[in-house]
């Protein structure tokens, strides 16, 4: 158990390597599609250092795995999946039409900034141009990675905010203050969306949605989904969405490709 535990954890520490590489050596690029969008914006500063605190996370992991039991062989290892079969739950929070062809679940992590440079800068082209004009439906599932700390509480600050209809509001401030996601913060952000900081707070102090949150992280790990962000994009039949895989939070030109080609599906 120790073991399958030690491997998963080194998954995510590989994960978010591979996408701080991808982000630095691939700037331009990503650079040149946010023109082509109209939303061309640089690095800022808390984006930089948001980026350097994951890797000295990252560093820091790396040390305590290798002080406990050494690291895992990697050597047989399975590839990442590029597909996946995930259960529709009607009682999910979503966006878009019920009778929209194509179905994204999208799994992040509130304390992710790869998570958070999706949300702020790819994903409002993508609900303008394929939720909003009732193509696409949007879900989002939880998977709080390990070594961040605050991101399974924010995960529950936004599902409590959802009992007060205001779960993509609470999403959105989560993602702008990502940051700074400690219990009194995630109290203050509910307080400036107006919710009633009773109801609130009771929910955010118990364990209501902790289940949820975790069955959701469970269930990716079933399906070899370790990092985040990642996303799901397919047809749903019969209550299941089979789809393919996106990694990271990549330019928009590689969704709009991936929702078109399911768009153009028999």
């Amino acid at each position: 158990m120790r073991g399958s535990v030690a491997v998963a954890s080194l998954k995510q520490v590989l994960f978010v390597v591979m996408q701080a590489m991808l982000l630095i050596g691939t700037a331009p690029v990503l650079a040149d599609a946010r023109v082509e969008s109209g939303s061309a914006t640089a690095l800022s500063q808390e984006q930089g250092d948001a980026i350097l605190q994951e890797l000295k996370a990252i560093r820091q992991l790396l040390e305590k795995m290798g002080e406990r039991a050494g690291a895992q062989p990697v050597a047989g290892r399975p590839a990442a999946p590029r597909t996946a079969t995930v259960k529709i739950e009607s009682d999910r929070y979503r966006l878009g039409a019920d009778t929209a062809a194509v179905t994204v679940i999208e799994y992040t992590d509130y304390q992710c900034p790869y998570c958070r440079r999706f949300v702020q800068s790819t994903f409002p082209l993508l609900k303008r141009d394929y939720i909003d004009t009732g193509k696409v439906s949007w879900q989002v599932r939880d998977l709080p990675l390990g070594f961040h700390k605050e991101a399974r509480k924010a995960a529950q600050a936004a599902l409590c905010a959802g009992d007060q209809e205001h779960f993509w509001p609470m999403r959105d401030s989560l993602f702008r203050n990502s940051a700074s996601l400690d219990i009194e913060q995630l109290k203050a952000y509910a307080a400036e969306l107006g919710l009633d900081q009773d109801i609130f707070a009771q929910c955010l102090d118990g364990e209501r949605h902790l289940a949820r949150i975790d069955a959701d992280a469970a269930a990716a790990n079933q399906l070899r989904i370790t990092g985040t962000p990642t996303f799901v994009i397919g047809k749903q039949v019969r209550g299941e969405l089979h789809g393919n895989l996106i990694i990271g939070a990549q330019a928009p030109a590689v969704f709009a490709a991936e929702i078109q080609r399911v768009l153009e599906q028999q």
